[in-house]
């Protein structure tokens, strides 16, 4: 009786079943199914749909370009500048004043902690002779700073000894500092607070190069965005690791660069989650950092990679009237979800499919692999077409053109204006190893400006008809006119006040010359060997006072 009633109850569910089909499409519900989002849903409307290339796509409607100023060179463009007078632009007399008197406080205050070392008071035309020497090694790029000074025969280069000497140099570099150090000492105590500034070490300098960038060129319409890292391998929170650039590890700066010339216009460094975010991400807030709209002006056309490249960006830049183009990932939140008549992973190379949302145009393009682009100023397809290697039915490889989005085309020509500035800096790159991280910064500043004069003095000769000089030419230039700069100037005093209390072993002046002395200048110390504990001899001032001690050191006049 019971199996009777099983039964009955499964002829009932039949039934129902059956009564079900006839009037909607029923499936079973499965727990590990996944959810289907809302454009997802879409899909089925038949409301999007990607088309190819033999659908005509409408012109979008641009906004005309007006520059705050003229593009190009911010400069009388009929006078002669040297690569000194280049040069003082980005390195004004101002900001190597506060350097010298931020450095000469800075060996002050250590010395009288109790270090020891021999300082003179630096003066602005010691801080060229310094900064020549920074340029002149990216020139020659010897693996280790002494053997610029080196006696050995392979060496032996005259150029360092004759601008300064190596004990000198490395005192510089100890004792450098682009803020005042009173103030560093007060941004230090409010560390863990809001009002910490991670930067201030740099930011004097860091403010002054930024602005001097945005002064003396004015870009034009094309730009593009990205990431710059700047080697190194200091412990420290900014330090960032990026596995798909050359540079792994280092501090991230992002930089707006003129896709044409490859001047560096704009650029901040990243120093971690901030306050001020606003919640659409960091791709987002980097480049609504970088538009300084105000004076670049209205109309231009901003290139940039997957990393920055979103709908809600596009739309946002459209409004005030600022064309983008870029890579996208097709799970960036906008982009279409529908399948119809998507690419095939399989398609022919050359095969485009489009799809025009409003003002936003997304392009799939098939090259050796799929590649995706949004934008707001292009048409999908123009006629446009690329030399290609494709096989033929036969199997053999040929070149054939095929065509290619105009989207995709004008990315690929413009995109690089950030990789020319870096591949500018890379072929003389000053940065070297220190122990401080500003000073990383320092020299990374100013391949900054040595580059970015350099394209002022090729915009320059342009306007002349003159032929410019190669980059190389260009920094031994500058070397040689920095250098020149100092010896003009007279050398700088000894300090008392600065220099630090020797013990009674060490109580001595570095060897000099007779006319050193007769003038009163300052000597120009040397170690006789390699370093302060080899190769020490009977100090000659020492001896004229009837004490017999050894030192290390010589004056090189």
């Amino acid at each position: 009786m019971a199996s009777r009633k099983v039964f009955v109850g499964v002829e009932a569910v039949l039934e129902e079943l059956g009564r079900l089909s006839d009037t909607e499409t029923w499936r079973p519900h499965s727990g590990r199914g996944k959810k289907r989002s809302a454009s997802a849903m879409s899909v089925n409307d038949g409301t999007e749909r990607w088309n190819d290339c033999s659908v005509e796509d409408e012109v979008p409607a641009l906004p005309n370009f007006l520059p705050k100023r003229n593009p190009g060179a911010q400069l009388v463009m009929d006078r002669i500048y040297s690569p000194l007078q280049l040069f003082q632009l980005f390195f004004t007399g101002s900001v190597v004043d506060t350097i010298v008197k931020n450095t000469n406080t800075f060996a002050k205050i250590r010395s009288e902690a109790g270090k020891h070392f021999l300082w003179l008071p630096l003066k602005a035309e010691e801080l060229y002779s310094y900064i020549a020497l920074v340029i002149y090694m990216g020139l020659l790029g010897a693996k280790n700073i002494i053997d610029y000074w080196s006696g050995k025969e392979i060496y032996r280069l005259p150029f360092p000894k004759s601008v300064m000497s190596r004990s000198r140099f490395q005192a510089i570099s100890w004792n450098l500092h682009l803020c005042d150090p009173e103030d560093d000492r007060e941004n230090s105590q409010k560390k863990g607070t809001q009002a910490y500034d991670r930067l201030f070490k740099i930011k004097p300098l860091y403010n002054d190069i930024v602005s001097a960038c945005k002064t003396y060129f004015h870009p034009d319409r094309q730009l593009a965005g990205d990431e710059r890292m700047v080697a190194t391998r200091a412990r420290i929170g900014i330090k960032q690791y990026m596995k798909d650039k050359p540079t792994k590890w280092g501090y991230k700066l992002y930089v707006l660069a003129d896709s044409a010339c490859g001047f560096t216009w704009n650029f901040f460094v990243y120093e971690g989650k901030s306050s001020l975010a606003t919640g659409k991400g960091l791709s987002y807030d980097s480049v609504m950092q970088l538009l300084d709209l105000s004076l670049l002006g209205k109309g231009y056309q901003l290139f940039m990679d997957n990393f920055y490249t979103s709908p809600c960006l596009f739309m946002d830049l459209l409004a005030k009237k600022t064309l983008a183009c870029g890579t996208i990932r097709t799970n960036r939140r906008g982009f279409p979800r529908t399948k119809a008549n998507d690419l095939s992973r399989r398609g022919q190379r050359g095969t485009i499919r489009c799809l025009r949302d409003g003002k936003l145009l997304f392009v799939k393009w098939m090259d050796t692999r799929e590649v995706t682009v949004c934008s707001t100023m292009h048409k999908a397809y123009d006629g446009d077409a690329v030399l290609r290697r494709v096989k033929n039915p036969e199997g053999e490889w040929e070149r054939r053109r095929i065509p290619i989005p105009t989207a995709v085309k004008d990315y690929n020509k413009y995109i690089g204006g950030v990789d020319l500035s870096d591949a500018l800096i890379g072929y003389y790159n000053v940065l070297h190893k220190t122990t401080k991280w500003y000073n990383t910064f320092f020299f990374h500043f100013v391949d900054i400006a040595v580059v970015n004069r350099f394209i002022l003095h090729q915009h320059l000769s342009k306007a002349q008809n003159k032929s410019p000089l190669s980059q190389k030419e260009f920094r031994e230039r500058l070397v040689s006119e920095l250098a020149t700069q100092s010896s003009t100037s007279g050398a700088p005093e000894p300090s008392t006040s600065h220099a630090p209390e020797l013990s009674a072993s060490t109580s001595h002046a570095p060897e000099p010359s007779t006319s050193a002395i007769s003038a009163g200048e300052p000597c120009c110390s040397e170690y006789f060997g390699s370093n302060a504990t080899s190769g020490r001899r009977v100090c000659a001032l020492c001896k004229l006072s009837g004490l017999k001690v050894k030192t290390p050191m010589y004056c090189t006049k």
